[in-house]
């Protein structure tokens, strides 16, 4: 350290605290979707503004799933609600409709002092949790939730991190392993990396529109058992960043291996509206555990997870989800209630956005008809923009892309030529990234490196959302045809 003597004496010793002596796992912590490739695309943006001369007039962000951003339209119903919420004299103006106001004094009675501005229970408001019971029951054909076991949270996300933090413990070769699909959502990889936790890959299977099959899981356990403690399996069904849907058979296979192999279930389930090819449905994990009886629906310990930030909601700016725990021992409940109460609570709005998501208006309300007909579209454009999307890609030599089944991006497989290679290797990047960089430099269009969420040795991909408007996506997948011709015979 530098030493220099300050004003009385006493040596200056530089900073306190320094990139050498600062946490060791939040430097080790990685999150793509907001990485050094999005930075570079908001530099661009505000060259653009101050008039910097580029190929194209603006940058298009297909890196995350943030649909208002892209152009979604809010449901009106739901906006309706919270400005109520958050302005009660609105509830003497004869604009909105009755049960937006029924709604909203509903959720007012249930806060502190009638406001929305108040603290709420640690686990979330009690009758929204009830009511995300009820949606629950109804959503799995009248199996059971029992609101006790839901914790509201802010958004997915801080429910994911809260489940992993319990889980994680022991030393060196006792060390809690954690079981996450690659490609991943790199939430996980990031929050085990915060937590010390260890990270065990286990690979979906590309050439069958990225499956999950059990004897990948069998052989990722077996090697992890050698170094680690396997105690907990990861799903995210639909997939993120690769938008498969599992089969029911799928789920019932998973659900017997975590009881063989005495797992914990961490079911991500936010995308489970967004379900668009022939064929598939969604099947909630819990659902599934119930319906294989006793032996399983009693024992299997689970935590499942969803979110008011993507479906047709798209409200990922006011942080609103939940989970539903199963089967967890009493003590460790009493725990996670104590962990959770640290925090004081989830964003009262963001619960109050979720209560309407888990009780839409009913068909003699009226705002039913608008409601409707508003989540039906942006699911409607949602499906055409997946066919598109998959239709274009494989018309292009050289992109191979799954159909997506379901969730809100596309993971297409590209083959980069060696000279591309070994040039990206030379400046230290993922070969990937080194395309993504370029195509966004080029191009205007920011996505992520397949890099980002893990894949197999070897490959190389892209995540792209599928959410700009129509329109916009069509010049979007053209661009990126032109680029990738243009890429490969650069570099050929």
């Amino acid at each position: 350290a530098d030493f220099s003597t300050g004003m009385n004496g006493v040596p200056h010793r530089g900073k306190v605290l320094t990139v050498d002596n600062m946490n060791p796992n939040v430097k080790r912590v990685e999150y793509a979707v907001r990485g050094p490739i999005v930075q570079r695309a908001v530099q661009i943006e505000k060259e653009l503004k101050e008039g910097v001369k580029k190929p194209f007039t603006e940058v298009i962000k297909a890196n995350i799933g943030d649909a208002h951003a892209m152009g979604q339209k809010p449901i009106t119903f739901l906006r309706q609600v919270l400005a109520l919420c958050s302005y009660p004299e609105l509830l003497n103006d004869n604009k909105f409709p009755e049960d937006a106001k029924n709604r909203a004094q509903r959720i007012l009675q249930a806060c502190g002092g009638h406001s929305i501005g108040a603290y709420s229970a640690s686990q979330g408001i009690e009758c929204i949790r009830q009511d995300v019971s009820r949606y629950i029951e109804k959503r799995d054909g009248g199996i059971p939730s029992n609101p006790d076991n839901i914790f509201l949270s802010a958004g997915a996300s801080d429910a994911i991190t809260t489940m992993l933090k319990l889980q994680v413990s022991g030393e060196g070769r006792n060390r809690t392993g954690v079981m996450i699909p690659i490609p991943q959502y790199p939430l996980y990889s990031a929050a085990l990396a915060d937590l010390g936790g260890i990270q065990i890959n286990y690979y979906l299977d590309e050439d069958r529109c990225w499956a999950l099959d059990v004897t990948e899981l069998r052989r990722a356990v077996t090697a992890a058992r050698q170094h680690c403690n396997p105690r907990v399996l990861c799903i995210i069904n639909p997939g993120n960043p690769t938008g498969q849907v599992q089969s029911r058979q799928c789920i019932e296979d998973v659900i017997r291996f975590a009881k063989e192999e005495h797992l914990f279930l961490m079911a991500d389930e936010v995308y489970q509206d967004n379900v668009y090819a022939e064929g598939c449905k969604f099947h909630s994990f819990k659902k599934v555990l119930f319906e294989m009886g006793p032996e399983y629906s009693s024992t299997v310990e689970m935590a499942s997870f969803h979110s008011t930030s993507k479906c047709y909601m798209g409200e990922c700016g006011f942080r609103g989800g939940y989970m539903e725990v199963i089967n967890l021992d009493p003590e460790v409940k009493a725990q996670l209630i104590k962990l959770v109460s640290v925090r004081l609570c989830p964003p009262v709005t963001g619960q109050a956005l979720l209560d309407l998501v888990v009780n839409p208006p009913q068909p003699d309300e009226p705002s039913y008809t608008t409601f409707i007909k508003e989540r039906t579209a942006v699911l409607a454009a949602l499906a055409e923009k997946a066919r598109l999307t998959e239709e274009v890609f494989n018309t292009v030599p050289g992109i191979r892309c799954n159909p997506v089944q379901g969730a809100m991006y596309t993971f297409p497989c590209i083959t980069l030529p060696q000279k591309a290679i070994s040039q990206a290797k030379e400046k230290g990047l993922a070969p990937d990234m080194f395309y993504c960089m370029k195509l966004l430099e080029e191009m205007g269009i920011c996505l992520v490196p397949g890099s980002g969420f893990g894949q197999r040795e070897g490959t190389h991909h892209f995540r792209m959302t599928i959410l700009p408007p129509t329109e916009k996506l069509k010049i979007m997948l053209d661009k990126i045809r032109e680029f990738h011709q243009k890429f490969t015979q650069e570099f050929s």
